[in-house]
């Protein structure tokens, strides 16, 4: 089980790592110490980790995070958290533009064309992170709904 959000949970051995052990989906590091992790899916991962980050004092600039898969949106939300390095398995071609162009560092095991979801193509015109954000909001508001 992963730890409760503000927890530390022992580093991996090489400090911060790619794999995501089952069920994780997404890990955020504090040097070599898990700061929150995740085992949800599509973007509620981000979402959480943005209300862990508003009540728990990190600087998310000085944080690192490892995440399953990296579309668009996830790209958005990233940089909007501010967080600066982020490994991720997969990563969608149409992500990088916006990791580059706000300045996160990427290291990712695979890149693809997209990702399949249906915010790809809804976010492809979008420049500003918090346009996407509102979009994304709307989006979650109906996926929470159902």
């Amino acid at each position: 089980m992963p730890p409760e959000a503000g927890q530390v949970a022992p580093p991996p051995a090489g400090g911060w790592d790619l794999e995501l052990p089952a069920p994780l989906t997404l890990r955020l590091y504090q040097g070599a110490a898990v700061r929150f992790a995740s085992e949800r899916h599509w973007l509620h991962p981000l979402f959480d980790l943005e209300a862990f980050l508003a009540g728990s004092g990190l600087d998310p600039a000085g944080t690192r995070l490892v995440d399953q898969i990296t579309g668009r949106a996830a790209a958005f939300l990233v940089v909007r958290l501010g967080i600066r390095q982020l490994r991720t398995r997969i990563l969608s071609r149409l992500a990088e533009p916006v990791l580059e162009r706000w300045g996160v560092q990427v290291e990712a095991g695979a890149r693809v064309d997209r990702v399949l979801c249906a915010t790809e193509a809804e976010l492809a015109g979008i420049q500003d992170p918090e346009a996407a954000w509102r979009l994304l909001q709307v989006r979650r508001s109906r996926a929470l709904a159902r």
